[in-house]
Formats: C-alpha cells, structure tokens, sequence
C-alpha cells in the first residue's frame, strides 16, 4: 500500500481569467505560488517520502516550492499526469467552451476525453505506487504527487464510481486529496473541500 497525495498546482493567469490550459505551458503567478505555500503547510504536518510532479511548468513550480518546504529532493517529472489535452477548445475561456461544446464530457476534435486522462493517469499513479515499494516494502511510503484539475478529477471520478466531483464542483488550486494505492486498487480517503 501507497499512500499517494495528489495536489492541484497553483494560480496562473489563465486559471484566474478562467482560459481553458489544458497543455498550454502556463507559469505560476504570485498567487499561485502563495497556493504553492499554503498546500506545503498543509502537508507539512506528516513524513512525505518522494514528490513527483508531471512536466507542465505550473506543476513543477508548485512541485519545486513544497519540496524545498518540505525538504524533498527534487520532483521526478511524470508525463502521464500532465493535464488533459482538450485540442480546439484549449484557450478558450470556460464560458465560451460550454456555450460551445455543452459539458466537460462532449466530444471535442483533438481533445483526449475525460476516460482517457483517467486511464493514463491510473496508470501512472500504478507505476509510482510500484516504485515506492519498491524503494521502502514492507514499509509503506507516502508520496506527493502534483498534478492539474482535470487528472484529479478523473480519478477522483474513477474511484467513487462517477459519484464525486458534484457537477459544478470545482477543485481549488493548491487543493490536496489523498489515494490510497495498492496492487489491486486506488482507494479515495479524503478530498479537499471543493467550491
């Protein structure tokens, strides 16, 4: 058993104006950073082992600043938990794209769906847990894992069985929710309170 902390990276300027990232690389903004801050103090609290991160700017930074907290090395970077590629709708500002596409789950032309980011995203949380038992069986590790809203959705909304996030539930940046990861299974134990 993993246990696996997954933190939503802090402000950009496109969160803030509501602009649609996806794989747009988008640096932190000072907000962001402060959010950076505000979930190392909250994860402060228990013995974290490891920090990944996946390879967007956003990410990393926030990754860089709670292992410098923390006193982590630095975050291995994971592709796989980069944010959900949402093609012709990646820009656009949240209003417009569900003017235009109607919900989140609407098939949109070079955008991966919401399954697909959580089946790469499955798999890679798999992948770290099998390398933290690696390094530390039969002692669990747990293990931060900075990522975007999209990829904590979908796995927020593969393990509860598509009951949570509530439609219209929005994952706070800086935000942390922990998994609990094993061979067989990824269990949900907590998820940030979400707006």
């Amino acid at each position: 058993m993993t246990l696996i902390t997954l933190v939503r990276h802090g402000q950009t300027d496109w969160n803030l104006a509501r602009r649609i990232q996806g794989t747009t690389d988008i640096p932190l903004n000072e907000t962001g950073r402060a959010d950076a801050h505000r979930a190392a103090d909250q994860l402060s609290g228990s013995v974290h082992h490891t920090i990944y991160a996946s390879p967007l700017l956003r990410a990393r930074e926030t990754a860089e600043i709670i292992a410098a907290e923390l006193g982590l090395g630095a975050p291995a970077l994971v592709p796989e938990i980069r944010e959900r590629e949402f093609g012709e709708g990646e820009g656009m500002l949240v209003p417009e794209y569900l003017e235009k596409y109607g919900d989140w789950h609407a098939p949109v032309p070079g955008a991966e769906s919401l399954e697909e980011v959580g089946e790469r995203s499955l798999a890679a949380l798999h992948r770290i847990a099998r390398e933290a038992r690696r390094r530390s069986a039969p002692v669990a590790e747990s293990v931060i894992v900075v990522a975007h809203g999209g990829v904590i959705r979908s796995l927020i909304d593969h393990v509860s069985g598509g009951t949570l996030p509530k439609i219209g539930d929005m994952l706070a940046n800086g935000s942390v929710h922990r998994f609990e990861v094993s061979p067989a299974s990824v269990r949900l134990l907590e998820q940030a309170r979400v707006f």
